[in-house]
Parts: C-alpha cells; sequence; structure tokens
C-alpha cells in the first residue's frame, strides 16, 4: 500500500514528516504544524489526562452570552460507544477512522432556554473544537474532523433528540507512516497543502484586497 517517492519515505513509523504551513508571515508553530492525517496508530490509547485537557481547551471557549452550545459524545476504540460512531460514518471514513484512538462526536444545542433559536450555536461549537484541536496538537496528539457521516445514524444510535444535533466527527489519536493506507489515501497523506491567498481571504471593502 505504499507510494513511490522521497517524501513518503521520510516518514518514520511515528509519521514524523513535516507539513507546514507555507504562511506569509510566521505563525506559531501548534498552527501551522497542524493538519488532518489519515494514519492513525491502531495501538495508542489515549489516556484519561490527555482526554481531559482537549476538553478543557473545549469548555474555555468563547461563546455568545456564554451559552456554551457544544456538547461532545467520546468512543474509544472497541468500546460500544466507538462502535455506534464507527457505524454512522461514510464507507470512505470507516476505512481509516477506526484507528484513531477516540472518536468524537460534536453535538450543538441550537435553542435557548426559551425556546428561541440560538443563531451562533455552531460557529461557536465550532469555535471549541478548533481549541481542542490546538490543544491536541500542543499534545503531540493528531485531529482528523469529519462531515461524512449520517447525522440522523448517530442521533439515533447514540439517544440525541432535539434542541441537540450532531454536528461533525472528530478522529483522535497519534500519527503513523502513510504506508498504513490505501493507495489513494496515502497519496493525500503527502500531498502538499493548499490555502487560497490572503488576498482573497481578508478585504478591506468587499472583495477589495488589504493587500497583504
Amino acid at each position: 500500500m505504499a507510494i513511490g517517492g522521497t517524501l513518503l519515505g521520510t516518514m518514520t513509523t511515528m509519521g514524523s514528516a513535516s507539513k507546514a504551513a507555507d504562511t506569509r508571515v510566521p505563525i506559531h508553530p501548534l498552527l501551522a504544524d497542524r493538519w488532518s492525517p489519515r494514519a492513525f496508530d491502531a495501538d495508542h490509547h489515549l489516556d484519561d489526562e490527555d482526554l481531559a485537557g482537549l476538553f478543557e481547551a473545549a469548555r474555555w471557549a468563547p461563546s455568545g452570552n456564554n451559552s456554551q452550545p457544544w456538547r461532545f459524545v467520546v468512543g474509544r476504540r472497541d468500546d460500544a460507544v466507538h462502535r455506534q460512531l464507527f457505524d454512522a460514518l461514510k464507507p470512505g471514513n470507516q476505512t481509516w477512522a477506526g484507528a484513531a484512538s477516540v472518536l468524537i462526536l460534536a453535538v450543538v444545542n441550537t435553542e435557548r432556554p426559551d425556546g428561541s433559536t440560538l443563531r451562533h450555536a455552531e460557529y461557536d461549537t465550532g469555535g471549541a473544537v478548533a481549541l481542542l484541536t490546538v490543544e491536541a496538537t500542543h499534545r503531540g496528539l493528531w485531529v482528523h474532523q469529519m462531515a461524512g457521516f449520517s447525522v440522523e445514524r448517530a442521533a439515533e444510535s447514540i439517544g440525541i433528540d432535539h434542541p441537540y444535533r450532531p454536528l461533525t466527527m472528530i478522529a483522535v489519536g497519534r500519527r503513523v507512516a502513510a504506508d498504513v493506507l490505501e493507495d489513494d489515501l496515502a497519496a493525500k497523506e503527502v500531498a502538499e497543502r493548499k490555502r487560497r491567498p490572503l488576498s482573497e481571504t481578508a478585504f478591506g471593502a468587499w472583495q477589495v484586497s488589504l493587500g497583504l
């Protein structure tokens, strides 16, 4: 399942090849070095301290009026909850995500206590997951977020009812070399990371570049 080329050959069993972001100005290494692998160590187990650290980072994320609309359901590899979450994944994600140490379902509460819509709930939950991801990187862990799962199946199997709704699935674990993956996924694992330029991202007036 290995692919050719020198880049894959530089990867160790810990998956140490760098894919640091090519940035216009330097940014913090925890941000520059973060990316979303698929090659996870199927023998790695996430201990309680690291797991608590991830959720402490998420817990202290900002949210509108301190609404904290996020909740997380955690499945450790081979436990019953993990099987429920894994079964909700799309087949393409099932080919690799089961090797991650944990699968986490991010759940969003979309209503205020008075029943009105919490308009910023998904935005705030995304922010909490972003901080979870940075904390994971700090701890030498890797995160891959997935939209490719059945919201309905996840909600039914876990027992999630309105106003809560599954939002995204998250694989967390230790990265290994890309040769544990099928060829097409291994190629993606070592491919160059790309983003659109700042000129197409940040504006002064709408669609007018800031010149950064």
